[in-house]
């Protein structure tokens, strides 16, 4: 009777945690055309038997999809299950699939914001149901950051590595360790199921917000040597914000820049974010003439040292929320949000 309360009083200590399944290859099993994700999410759960030493978990299928067609309607359903789930639970787990997991983690750090629980993304390059897989792996070290006192915000959790929702990258194809962290620290590493904090985390000063609407208006525009103005006309029309991946640190060819004048004129209430194509250390338009001149008269945003999916998603929110109203389109894209901007200056608009 004793022993019986006693593991009853354990039970009820132990955090309880949500498991949000969406698919990807940490779900998927062999189909007529190749893998497809078909494992539900209490399955999932029942190949990590020992995650009930960790946590009381509980699982929810959102959807079961590659994620390769994850969509921004995804992610209004995630931030929808969190907000409803947020009291009863004192984290998250999503498991994703890879190929735009940074993609979603960088959304919901902007859609989930000072979040004092934690959410944590994490995936795997092999099914969960094979012998050999770091599917099992990724997900116990998961429920155990999401179920640490000390964790916070929203991250990515793969292969032994904690990373920021902001700083993800995927850059393996194949391998077990895809995700890097861009640019900044790991949060923390996880081994054995032990936590090593690199960077703990500040208590927030502001409550938690959700924000459910983005605007996915927008268009990823790549140069390329010799690029053509023709279509640049049609993209302005169309779109509501534009993203620029330039070249090295940034800069608008002379075979279009003119167009880039005429069209800023013509359509001042756009935004024109200017990223660059190397994945290390950011961009800055004024080192060269090519983007000096151009950032200071059509007033282009720039994403520093910010990865492109942050960049995108963060475009995305700004379109999309009621404070773009308020506050300036300049304020509220370079406001810091989960480690997405490093870069320090008096006034990045200068």
């Amino acid at each position: 009777m004793i022993k019986r309360k006693v593991e009853r009083a354990y039970h009820m200590m132990k955090k309880k945690i949500l498991l949000i399944a969406t698919g990807g290859t940490i779900a998927s099993q062999k189909s007529v055309h190749g893998l497809a994700p078909l494992i539900r999410a209490e399955e999932i759960l029942s190949h990590i038997p020992d995650v009930y030493q960790i946590c009381n978990p509980s699982a929810v299928q959102l959807c079961n999809i590659d994620s390769t067609n994850m969509e921004p309607k995804h992610w209004k359903m995630m931030v929808r299950a969190i907000r409803e789930n947020y009291e009863e639970y004192d984290g998250f787990v999503i498991a994703h699939g890879t190929d735009t997991m940074a993609y979603t983690a960088a959304a919901l750090s902007y859609m989930v914001q000072n979040s004092p629980k934690p959410i944590v993304i994490t995936g795997a390059q092999k099914s969960i149901d094979l012998e050999i897989t770091d599917a099992k792996t990724n997900l116990l070290d998961s429920f155990c950051y999401a179920a640490d006192e000390k964790s916070q915000g929203v991250m990515i959790v793969f292969g032994g590595k904690v990373i920021a929702g902001t700083r993800a990258k995927k850059i393996r194809s194949k391998s077990y360790n895809a995700f890097d962290s861009i640019d900044f620290p790991f949060l923390a590493m996880i081994q054995d199921m032990r936590i090593m904090r690199y960077i703990p985390a500040a208590p927030y000063k502001e409550p938690v917000t959700f924000y459910e609407e983005m605007n996915d208006n927008i268009f990823l525009l790549k140069l390329i040597p010799g690029i053509s103005p023709k279509g640049l006309r049609f993209l302005f029309e169309q779109y509501d914000g534009i993203i620029v991946e330039s070249f090295g640190v940034g800069g608008i060819p002379a075979s279009v820049s003119d167009i880039f004048y005429e069209l800023r004129e013509a359509y001042p209430e756009k935004i024109i974010v200017l990223a660059t194509q190397v994945a290390h250390e950011g961009s800055d338009m004024t080192v060269y003439e090519v983007g000096n001149k151009i950032k200071k008269e059509c007033r282009f945003l720039e994403s520093y040292d910010m990865t492109l999916e942050a960049v995108i998603a963060k475009t995305m929110w700004i379109l999309g929320s009621q404070e773009s109203r308020e506050d300036s389109l300049e304020q509220m894209f370079y406001k810091k949000i989960n480690y997405d901007l490093i870069f320090e200056t008096a006034n990045p608009l200068s």
